[in-house]
Order: structure tokens, then sequence, then C-alpha cells
């Protein structure tokens, strides 16, 4: 059965097609009142809570468990307000970026397009010095899309086996971490084999509950034995900061399954407004992400680990169930993760190579396959989770979730205006730099911890 998301982003793309060749209205406003929520063709739409969910789940996963590892690199105070500046941010970033493409479908007549066709489009009508990177600009932007989830993916392989690991090596024997991945090939085959988002809708309402009940538990072990704040650092050096953005901007963002759940949506207008599903969304992860980065800081200091369920005694029963928790939460956000990367590179580019219809189910599934693999594979060759976490988000990152939304913003409005003083421009530009920086830094950081690791 064909996903909605796929039927969608076929439609939108054969009407992009159709449309490139021809230039945008220069006048400032559009007389027309086509809206392109009202023309979208949804085969299997999400309700808002279904959405919800899937925000949440999308949002909530290894990162958060990261938190207190990324306050160990920042200080209680620093992580403390940079989280939040990080976060306002991203969600300010993803509001400009939906904003910005729904601009395009308005303009182009369009129901719906893809991150990659608006980034096209974008640097189309935007200023002259951007049209040379036009030709380059959808795959550009699908690689990075598809390349970031994927790692994501990768992340959540060694967290499922490291999960698995230590109850293993509890009760039955020390093995290592790569067999464990061996283990779960299979399982992650068989929920990433799931095509379609309304369907894994219920997995992720109880993956939610899972990760309620986790969280309870990890809250407890936390604030059962907090030491003096005083033994703790309010300020970090600086060279840590680095790993500190990328494992927050890795743990904040999922823009492309935030972007492929509002696409799958029954009523997408109630996806961005003031107290609409992502403002909701986000709230509430920002603050659980603040409260276990700090608490979790403040509980193991400079001994927080990759994930804090690494953390918890070994040992006892209730923590053994936790992590059994996590792992199952992980995985169900694995197939939710990797959809992106499995819409884009079968559905937008190996697909229409494909002419007999009915085998497309089985060529996709054996993309699917290939895609559980190359996550094994590169899981293996890197199983340290707090170097991949950083990596991860300081490379894609910043570039998706920062850079490409400000550059959008500012090429749709290039006709417009940037409104007094230019206050729109300068502020994407501070995005631009702000994410150059730190995707550049972080990413330096990562590989040369990653390197000197191996080293040792």
């Amino acid at each position: 059965m064909k996903s909605a998301s796929k039927q969608n982003i076929i439609d939108s793309t054969s009407s992009l097609g159709d449309l490139s060749g021809k230039e945008l209205d220069s006048s400032p406003k559009y007389d027309d009142n086509y809206d392109p929520h009202d023309h979208r063709n949804v085969k299997n739409p999400t309700t808002n809570w279904q959405t919800f969910t899937h925000f949440l789940k999308a949002s909530i996963g290894t990162g958060v468990l990261a938190m207190p590892s990324a306050f160990a690199n920042a200080g209680y105070v620093n992580g403390f307000v940079m989280t939040a500046i990080i976060g306002f941010l991203a969600v300010h970033c993803l509001h400009i970026l939906i904003g910005s493409m729904y601009e395009l479908c308005k303009r182009k007549r369009v129901p719906y397009l893809t991150f990659s066709e608006a980034m096209t489009l974008g640097f189309r009508e935007g200023p002259p010095f951007f049209k040379c990177i036009v030709p380059i600009a959808t795959p550009f932007v699908d690689g990075f899309l598809a390349f970031y989830h994927f790692g994501i993916c990768c992340v959540y392989v060694v967290f499922i086996a490291e999960s698995i690991k230590q109850i293993v090596d509890e009760h039955l024997a020390v093995i290592d971490i790569r067999i464990h991945m061996c283990f779960v090939l299979v399982p992650l085959f068989l929920i990433f084999s799931i095509r379609n988002l309304q369907l894994l809708a219920p997995f992720s309402s109880f993956a939610n509950i899972l990760l309620l009940v986790g969280f309870g538990v990890i809250l407890y072990y936390i604030f059962d034995d907090l030491p003096p704040l005083s033994e703790r650092k309010p300020v970090e050096a600086i060279s840590k900061l680095p790993i500190f953005f990328g494992t927050v901007l890795f743990a904040l963002e999922a823009v492309g399954v935030i972007l492929a759940i509002e696409e799958n949506m029954a009523t997408p207008k109630s996806y961005v407004t003031p107290c609409g599903i992502m403002n909701i969304g986000m709230t509430i992860v920002l603050g659980l992400y603040i409260i276990l980065g700090f608490f979790g800081y403040w509980r193991y200091g400079d001994g927080a680990l990759g994930s804090v369920t690494l953390n918890i005694p070994q040992e006892e029963i209730l923590a053994q169930v936790t992590k059994i928790l996590f792992a199952v939460t992980t995985w169900i956000s694995y197939a939710l993760q990797g959809y992106v990367t499995a819409d884009i590179i079968w559905n937008k580019y190996l697909s229409k190579r494909v002419s007999d219809t009915s085998k497309h189910t089985l060529y996709e599934l054996l993309i699917r396959a290939l895609i559980v693999v190359l996550t094994f594979g590169c899981a293996v060759a890197i199983p340290d989770l707090s170097l991949f976490l950083s990596l991860v988000g300081s490379f894609c990152l910043s570039i998706l979730g920062l850079i490409f939304p400000a550059l959008l913003q500012i090429c749709v409005q290039y006709r417009t205006g940037y409104g007094p003083w230019k206050i729109t421009l300068m502020k994407n530009l501070f995005l631009v730099a702000f994410g150059v920086l730190g995707g550049v830094v972080g990413t330096y950081v990562s590989i040369t911890e990653i390197v000197d690791a191996y080293k040792k």
C-alpha cells in the first residue's frame, strides 16, 4: 500500500516540474485566495492527536538521555541557559521553514513542496548570487536530510545494543556490543517494514507511555542521592562547548520527520498556530530536556555517560526494566526516523526507475533492508554513543535546522522586502553565522575526539 507521504511527494514533484520554469509574481502581494492546505490529497491523514504523539516521539529520542552528558560539557548554568536559547532558535527556524514553504506553495499554486524543492525554488527566486547553486540544491538538501536521519538510526542501533548488553552482561555473560548489534537486525527490519505513518501512530503512542514510565524511574534514581550542587561547575571551559552544541542540537531537532508528519496531517493549520502542536510539543520537549540535563548533571557530574541509562545501577531489576523500556521506544523511533531516509531514496529517486509498479513494494522493502544493514555497519564502526551524537548533530543539524531555513526565508522575502531596517535579513544572517560557526567547530571537535578515542 502506498503511503500518503509518497503520493504527496509524487504529486508535488510533478507540479514542480510543470511550474519550475515560470517566474513568480514579483509584486509583494498576491490577490488569489489559493490555500495549499485546502488542496492536499492525503490518503491516510493523521489526526491532531496522532500528529502530536508522532511529534513527541520524533523529538524525544536518545538525545534526551544524553542531556546530562551535554551539561557536563557546559556546566549547569551555561547548560540551562544555552539549551533554552538553542531550543528557541530551533523552533523559530522550524516556523520560518514551514512558513516559507507555505508561501512558495501559494505562489506556485501547488498543495505541497518538499524541503529540497522549496530550497530549489527559493534559490531561484532569491538574490542573484544564489542562482549558481540551483542545479545542485535539490540533491544537496535531499542528501543532507537522508544522511542526517540515517545517522540518527545509526545512533539508535548503538543505543539499543548498549542497553541490551548491560542486562546480558549482568545475568549471562559479557559479550562484545557488536554481537548484540547483530541480534537486533531482524527486529529493526520488522519495524522498519511499516511504510505508513498512520500505521506507526499506535506504536508512537505506546512508545510515549513507555517513555513516561522510563523517565519517572530515571528521575527516581537521579533524586535518590543528590550531592551538594557546589560540587558541580556552573560554567565549563569554552573548549567543551562544541560537544554540548552538537549533542543538544541533535536532541532537539528532527527536521525531516517534523516536516513529514506535518505533510500527513488532516488539519495542517493546527501545526504552527501560537498554541499549535509544534509550540506545545516543543515546550514539553524543551522542559523535559532541561530538567533531565540539569538534575542528571547534578547527580552524576563529569561521570555522566552518553546515555543516562548507562549511569543508573546495572544490577537492580528496576533499572534493567527501564533500560528495556527505552530500548523498545528507541526501536519504534528507528522506524519513524528512518522513514525520511527511505522515503527520499526510494520514492524520490529510485521508484521512477522501476517501470513495473507491481514490484515497487518488494524493491522498497529491499531498500529498507539495505538501510538497516548499512546503519548496522556504521554503528559497528563507531560504537561510542556520545561522540556519534555530537558528530551527527553538529554536521547535519546546523545546516538543516539553522542555515537552510534562514537562507530560505532570505530568498522568499527577497522580492517582498525584509521589513524596517531589514531586520529579518539581519536576523537570518545571524542564524546562518551561528549555524556555520557551531557546525564547523562542533564537527571538527567531534571528529578529533573520535580519532583520539580510537587511538587509545
